[in-house]
Protein backbone atom coordinates (compact mmCIF):
# COMPACT_ATOMS: atom_id res chain seq x y z
CA UNK A 1 0.00 0.00 0.00
CA UNK A 2 1.14 3.71 -0.89
CA UNK A 3 0.70 6.88 1.42
CA UNK A 4 1.61 9.79 0.33
CA UNK A 5 4.42 10.71 2.14
CA UNK A 6 3.59 13.94 4.19
CA UNK A 7 0.27 11.99 5.27
CA UNK A 8 2.62 9.12 6.78
CA UNK A 9 4.89 11.60 8.57
CA UNK A 10 1.75 13.09 10.52
CA UNK A 11 0.72 9.50 11.33
CA UNK A 12 4.22 9.07 12.90
CA UNK A 13 3.85 12.20 14.80
CA UNK A 14 0.40 11.32 15.77
CA UNK A 15 1.52 7.84 16.99
CA UNK A 16 3.92 9.64 19.26
CA UNK A 17 1.20 11.76 20.77
CA UNK A 18 -0.76 8.85 21.56
CA UNK A 19 1.90 6.58 23.21
CA UNK A 20 2.68 9.49 25.42
CA UNK A 21 -0.79 10.09 26.13
CA UNK A 22 -1.53 6.26 26.78
CA UNK A 23 1.57 4.87 28.76
CA UNK A 24 1.01 8.06 31.21
CA UNK A 25 -2.41 5.94 32.55
CA UNK A 26 -0.61 2.44 31.98
CA UNK A 27 -1.93 1.75 28.44
CA UNK A 28 0.09 0.62 25.47
CA UNK A 29 -2.52 2.69 23.07
CA UNK A 30 -3.57 -0.48 20.78
CA UNK A 31 -7.15 0.96 20.35
CA UNK A 32 -5.83 3.89 18.46
CA UNK A 33 -3.30 2.76 16.77
CA UNK A 34 -5.75 -0.06 15.06
CA UNK A 35 -8.46 3.34 14.62
CA UNK A 36 -6.02 5.04 13.03
CA UNK A 37 -4.54 2.35 10.58
CA UNK A 38 -8.06 0.95 9.63
CA UNK A 39 -9.36 4.61 8.32
CA UNK A 40 -6.28 4.28 6.03
CA UNK A 41 -7.16 1.89 4.58
CA UNK A 42 -4.31 -0.87 5.54
CA UNK A 43 -4.89 -4.51 5.18
CA UNK A 44 -6.84 -6.44 7.84
CA UNK A 45 -4.19 -8.30 9.39
CA UNK A 46 -1.32 -5.56 9.07
CA UNK A 47 -3.82 -3.62 11.30
CA UNK A 48 -3.59 -6.18 14.26
CA UNK A 49 0.17 -6.88 13.71
CA UNK A 50 1.11 -3.72 14.06
CA UNK A 51 -1.36 -2.06 16.63
CA UNK A 52 0.02 -5.66 18.98
CA UNK A 53 3.62 -4.56 18.01
CA UNK A 54 3.53 -0.73 19.12
CA UNK A 55 1.94 -1.91 22.52
CA UNK A 56 5.07 -3.93 22.83
CA UNK A 57 7.37 -1.16 22.64
CA UNK A 58 5.49 0.90 24.54
CA UNK A 59 4.03 -0.85 27.45
CA UNK A 60 7.21 -2.89 27.78
CA UNK A 61 9.47 0.39 28.71
CA UNK A 62 6.64 1.40 31.06
CA UNK A 63 6.85 -2.29 32.87
CA UNK A 64 10.38 -1.71 33.35
CA UNK A 65 10.07 1.76 35.21
CA UNK A 66 6.61 0.99 36.71
CA UNK A 67 8.43 -1.83 38.53
CA UNK A 68 11.88 -0.06 38.57
CA UNK A 69 10.21 2.83 40.97
CA UNK A 70 8.48 0.11 43.10
CA UNK A 71 5.41 1.36 42.01
CA UNK A 72 3.66 -2.38 41.58
CA UNK A 73 4.56 -5.93 41.83
CA UNK A 74 5.34 -9.23 40.21
CA UNK A 75 2.96 -10.53 43.10
CA UNK A 76 -0.02 -8.62 42.28
CA UNK A 77 0.27 -8.86 38.38
CA UNK A 78 0.44 -12.55 37.95
CA UNK A 79 -3.00 -13.78 39.01
CA UNK A 80 -4.27 -11.59 36.02
CA UNK A 81 -1.18 -12.67 33.46
CA UNK A 82 -1.74 -16.33 34.36
CA UNK A 83 -5.09 -16.85 33.47
CA UNK A 84 -5.42 -14.04 30.30
CA UNK A 85 -2.19 -15.41 28.84
CA UNK A 86 -3.95 -18.38 27.41
CA UNK A 87 -7.22 -16.62 26.54
CA UNK A 88 -5.30 -14.13 24.52
CA UNK A 89 -3.75 -16.84 22.77
CA UNK A 90 -7.44 -18.32 21.65
CA UNK A 91 -8.67 -15.08 21.00
CA UNK A 92 -5.91 -14.08 18.58
CA UNK A 93 -6.63 -17.45 16.74
CA UNK A 94 -9.77 -17.09 15.71
CA UNK A 95 -10.58 -15.86 12.31
CA UNK A 96 -13.54 -13.17 12.37
CA UNK A 97 -15.27 -11.71 9.20
CA UNK A 98 -13.64 -7.96 8.54
CA UNK A 99 -17.10 -6.73 8.82
CA UNK A 100 -17.38 -7.99 11.95
CA UNK A 101 -14.30 -7.34 13.49
CA UNK A 102 -14.90 -3.08 13.13
CA UNK A 103 -18.36 -3.69 14.58
CA UNK A 104 -16.81 -5.14 17.05
CA UNK A 105 -13.83 -2.91 17.94
CA UNK A 106 -16.04 0.17 17.62
CA UNK A 107 -18.92 -1.06 19.96
CA UNK A 108 -15.58 -1.95 22.35
CA UNK A 109 -13.98 1.39 22.12
CA UNK A 110 -16.95 3.39 23.03
CA UNK A 111 -17.91 1.27 25.77
CA UNK A 112 -13.95 1.94 26.96
CA UNK A 113 -14.71 5.59 26.76
CA UNK A 114 -17.76 5.64 28.54
CA UNK A 115 -16.59 3.54 31.64
CA UNK A 116 -12.96 5.39 31.28
CA UNK A 117 -14.90 8.67 31.78
CA UNK A 118 -17.43 7.37 34.22
CA UNK A 119 -15.19 6.20 36.95
CA UNK A 120 -12.78 9.27 36.13
CA UNK A 121 -15.53 11.47 37.28
CA UNK A 122 -16.76 8.89 39.94
CA UNK A 123 -13.81 8.97 41.87
CA UNK A 124 -13.41 12.37 42.60
CA UNK A 125 -11.03 11.56 45.90
CA UNK A 126 -7.89 10.75 45.36
CA UNK A 127 -7.23 8.91 49.05
CA UNK A 128 -9.94 6.37 48.07
CA UNK A 129 -10.81 3.39 50.52
CA UNK A 130 -8.77 0.26 48.71
CA UNK A 131 -10.69 -2.95 48.91
CA UNK A 132 -9.22 -6.22 49.32
CA UNK A 133 -10.78 -8.96 46.71
CA UNK A 134 -10.59 -12.69 46.33
CA UNK A 135 -7.58 -13.89 43.93
CA UNK A 136 -10.02 -15.61 42.00
CA UNK A 137 -11.24 -12.29 41.00
CA UNK A 138 -8.18 -11.14 39.28
CA UNK A 139 -8.36 -14.81 37.52
CA UNK A 140 -11.86 -14.22 36.27
CA UNK A 141 -11.22 -10.62 35.13
CA UNK A 142 -7.78 -11.35 33.77
CA UNK A 143 -9.46 -14.35 31.43
CA UNK A 144 -12.21 -12.13 30.47
CA UNK A 145 -10.44 -9.33 29.39
CA UNK A 146 -7.67 -11.72 27.73
CA UNK A 147 -10.42 -13.00 25.02
CA UNK A 148 -11.51 -10.06 23.83
CA UNK A 149 -8.34 -8.45 23.82
CA UNK A 150 -7.39 -11.33 21.55
CA UNK A 151 -10.24 -11.17 19.24
CA UNK A 152 -9.68 -7.00 18.49
CA UNK A 153 -6.13 -7.03 18.75
CA UNK A 154 -5.46 -4.92 21.47
CA UNK A 155 -3.48 -5.14 24.98
CA UNK A 156 -6.75 -4.65 27.56
CA UNK A 157 -5.48 -1.96 28.98
CA UNK A 158 -8.64 0.01 28.38
CA UNK A 159 -10.99 -3.00 29.58
CA UNK A 160 -8.71 -3.69 33.10
CA UNK A 161 -8.13 -0.15 34.17
CA UNK A 162 -11.80 1.53 34.30
CA UNK A 163 -12.93 -2.04 35.91
CA UNK A 164 -10.13 -2.02 38.11
CA UNK A 165 -10.93 1.96 39.51
CA UNK A 166 -14.70 1.39 39.48
CA UNK A 167 -13.88 -1.70 42.08
CA UNK A 168 -11.35 0.32 44.30
CA UNK A 169 -8.30 -2.49 43.20
CA UNK A 170 -5.47 0.18 44.18
CA UNK A 171 -4.52 3.94 43.70
CA UNK A 172 -4.41 5.09 40.09
CA UNK A 173 -1.08 5.12 39.98
CA UNK A 174 -0.92 1.46 40.93
CA UNK A 175 -3.29 0.58 38.48
CA UNK A 176 -1.39 1.93 35.62
CA UNK A 177 1.53 0.19 36.72
CA UNK A 178 -0.55 -3.21 36.43
CA UNK A 179 -2.27 -2.22 33.15
CA UNK A 180 1.31 -1.55 31.48
CA UNK A 181 1.95 -5.66 33.02
CA UNK A 182 -1.17 -6.59 31.61
CA UNK A 183 -0.78 -5.22 28.30
CA UNK A 184 2.28 -6.17 27.96
CA UNK A 185 1.56 -10.37 28.48
CA UNK A 186 -1.42 -9.96 26.19
CA UNK A 187 0.34 -8.21 23.59
CA UNK A 188 2.82 -10.90 23.19
CA UNK A 189 0.04 -13.93 23.76
CA UNK A 190 -1.68 -11.59 20.63
CA UNK A 191 1.08 -12.05 18.65
CA UNK A 192 2.06 -15.37 19.03
CA UNK A 193 -1.14 -16.18 17.92
CA UNK A 194 -1.27 -14.31 14.98
CA UNK A 195 2.75 -15.99 13.52
CA UNK A 196 1.19 -19.56 14.57
CA UNK A 197 -2.19 -18.99 12.39
CA UNK A 198 0.23 -17.21 9.62
CA UNK A 199 -1.74 -14.26 10.09
CA UNK A 200 1.47 -11.57 11.08
CA UNK A 201 1.78 -8.96 8.32
CA UNK A 202 4.61 -6.15 8.82
CA UNK A 203 6.31 -4.02 6.22
CA UNK A 204 9.35 -2.85 6.85
CA UNK A 205 9.03 0.55 5.58
CA UNK A 206 5.90 1.39 7.40
CA UNK A 207 6.05 -0.96 10.61
CA UNK A 208 9.76 0.46 11.86
CA UNK A 209 8.65 4.60 11.68
CA UNK A 210 5.66 3.70 13.91
CA UNK A 211 7.73 1.26 16.43
CA UNK A 212 10.01 4.29 16.88
CA UNK A 213 7.16 6.93 17.03
CA UNK A 214 5.87 4.99 20.07
CA UNK A 215 9.06 4.37 21.89
CA UNK A 216 9.74 8.22 22.05
CA UNK A 217 6.29 9.04 22.77
CA UNK A 218 5.47 6.30 25.70
CA UNK A 219 8.83 7.24 27.40
CA UNK A 220 7.54 10.66 27.38
CA UNK A 221 4.54 10.10 28.84
CA UNK A 222 5.32 7.09 31.34
CA UNK A 223 8.38 9.77 32.78
CA UNK A 224 5.70 12.30 33.30
CA UNK A 225 3.12 10.04 35.00
CA UNK A 226 5.63 8.39 37.83
CA UNK A 227 7.24 12.30 38.33
CA UNK A 228 3.77 13.91 38.54
CA UNK A 229 1.67 11.24 39.52
CA UNK A 230 -1.68 13.01 38.45
CA UNK A 231 -3.29 11.84 35.73
CA UNK A 232 -7.19 12.31 35.66
CA UNK A 233 -6.72 14.84 32.69
CA UNK A 234 -4.92 12.23 31.01
CA UNK A 235 -7.69 9.79 31.29
CA UNK A 236 -10.32 12.34 30.14
CA UNK A 237 -8.44 12.92 26.86
CA UNK A 238 -7.82 9.55 26.48
CA UNK A 239 -11.47 8.66 26.79
CA UNK A 240 -12.52 11.51 24.48
CA UNK A 241 -10.34 10.46 21.68
CA UNK A 242 -11.34 6.45 21.95
CA UNK A 243 -14.97 7.65 21.67
CA UNK A 244 -13.95 9.37 18.59
CA UNK A 245 -12.12 7.07 16.60
CA UNK A 246 -14.70 4.53 18.06
CA UNK A 247 -17.77 6.09 16.39
CA UNK A 248 -16.05 6.91 13.11
CA UNK A 249 -14.99 3.20 12.78
CA UNK A 250 -18.03 2.21 13.11
CA UNK A 251 -19.49 4.53 10.30
CA UNK A 252 -17.10 4.18 8.09
CA UNK A 253 -15.65 0.61 8.21
CA UNK A 254 -18.54 -1.17 10.55
CA UNK A 255 -21.55 -0.21 9.17
CA UNK A 256 -21.60 -1.86 5.85
CA UNK A 257 -21.90 -4.93 8.27
CA UNK A 258 -25.42 -4.13 8.30
CA UNK A 259 -26.26 -3.10 4.78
Amino acid sequence: MTIDPSLWILVVLFFVIIAAIYSAVGFGGGSSYLAILSLLGFSFFFIRTNALLCNLVVVSASSFLFYKNKIISFKDVLPFIVASIPMTFIGASLRLDESIFFVLLAITLIGSSFSLLWQTFLNKKENQKIIKYPYYISYVLGASIGILSGLVGIGGGVFLSPILNHLKWGKPMKIAGLTAFFILANSISGLLGLVINKTFEYSLFSTIPLLFAVFIGGQIGVRYSIKRNNSKWIKIFTAVLVLIVGIRILFLRGVEYFF
